[in-house]
């Protein structure tokens, strides 16, 4: 039993310091989540019936990452973040426990062998749940212009379900995958554009006088409002040829918009940079797809999905992990050679992905690809895991923090 430092009510718990605050459980076992499935996929490619879900394997691999692994760090990010923007005491305990047990028992329940229809319900519960309870506490905090951030996650939830009843009616899961990374997407462009100029202001105001980053305004507005107009449609329509100027459009526009935050000053900040590395598969991932529209290629359709997925939202992910562990762990917020190499890992499969799906007769390009996440997150479980699962580091007197 420990105790620790931080709020009123986070001193008051005195459980198990994994439930001391809402990253600790939701970001060791994202990573512990994002390790296992890929590693259960890539038995299944080779040949091994590890997958005993009773839906497809490809539809498991698609679900595991979009609903599984995604909504586990939104929640993480969700619970450490809300207690900031409205000066609330964050969710601690046993309500904390009771929503990881319901996740892990959804990811349980979707591998195991159970009638579709049981697992299903079981791992439909969790977002709507999230989205209620993060609901309360901005509303409660009179935080209403955060209320935005519920409109992707209820998507998500609503894509989700949807996403069950396509397939328990023997249909396709192609649409409410497309809505999923949608609503990730357009959480990504909404939390990952404040913060990451954010971020980036606050380290060069201790550097050398330069381009400073461009704060939210319209610009910023306008992209977001148009990208959330041509996801819709791309939900709606897929990858036609109707889709690849708007799909086009929305990624020089996130171009644009990304080059207002000054990301090469971040050169020497590796913990600073990646942000804006993963930010910059947004805008690639959406010309790939455009390219996919235009030429009707469905091997550049699974290349974009691939961007968005390893790129976009494991490297935004995984990068804001890290840095919110370090932070709120007492940590200094620079990196080490074994979070160096995480980062490297998580690039490497990337790219061949990427190759793998351009390219599928390739096999050993997936092959690699996954082999580098899960090394990737295996440093992230067992280099950065271990300071969830202690109490937050002392400040050293006379020491100050490192930006």
């Amino acid at each position: 039993m420990l105790k620790q430092h931080g709020s009123k009510r986070e001193r008051g718990w005195n459980g198990p310091i994994l439930f001391s605050y809402g990253f600790r459980p939701f970001f060791l076992f994202a990573g512990v989540f994002a390790l296992l499935a890929i590693a259960l996929w890539l038995a299944q490619l080779s040949g091994y019936n590890v997958i005993l879900a009773d839906l497809a394997p490809r539809d498991w691999h698609r679900h595991e990452m979009l609903f599984g692994y995604a909504p586990a760090v939104i929640a993480g990010f969700l619970f450490t973040a809300v207690p900031n923007w409205t000066g609330r005491f964050p969710v601690v305990g046993w309500p904390l426990a009771a929503l990881f047990g319901l996740w892990a028992l959804g990811r349980l329940a979707m591998l195991a062998p159970l009638p579709y229809s049981v697992a299903a319900p079981i791992d439909a519960a969790f977002l709507p749940l999230l989205a209620l309870i993060i609901g309360r506490e901005i509303v409660a905090g009179n935080n209403w212009r955060n209320l935005k951030v519920l409109v992707p996650i209820g998507v998500l939830g609503g894509a989700n379900i949807w996403f069950h009843m396509a397939l328990l009616s023997g249909g396709s899961a192609d649409a409410p995958v497309r809505l999923a990374f949608a609503s990730i997407l357009l959480l990504i462009m909404l939390i990952g554009g404040r913060v990451i100029p954010s971020f980036t202001r606050n380290w060069l105001a201790r550097q050398p006088k330069g381009a400073m980053p461009i704060t939210f305004n319209r610009l910023d507005g306008g992209v977001i409002a148009f990208s959330a107009a041509t996801l819709l449609g791309w939900v709606v329509l897929g990858a036609s040829p109707a889709m690849a100027a708007p799909l086009a459009l929305v990624g020089v526009g996130h171009l644009v918009r990304q080059l207002r935050w000054a990301p090469l000053r971040c050169l020497p900040n590796p913990l600073l940079l990646v942000l804006h590395v993963a930010y910059v598969t947004l805008p690639l991932g959406f010309l790939m797809l455009a390219a996919a529209a235009a030429f009707d290629a469905p091997t550049l359709n699974t290349a974009a999905l691939h961007i968005f997925g390893i790129g976009t939202v494991a490297g935004m992910t995984i990068s804001v992990m890290t840095r919110a562990t370090l932070g709120h762990t007492g940590r200094a917020l620079a990196t080490d050679g074994a979070i160096n190499a995480m980062l490297i890992l998580l690039a490497t499969s990337l790219v061949f992905r990427v190759i793998g799906a351009i390219w599928p007769a390739d096999g050993w390009a997936v092959t690699l690809s996954g082999s580098a996440w899960i090394l990737g997150f295996g440093l992230f479980v067992f280099h950065v895991g271990p300071w969830l699962l202690r109490p937050r580091v002392p400040p050293k007197k006379g020491v100050p923090p490192k930006l």
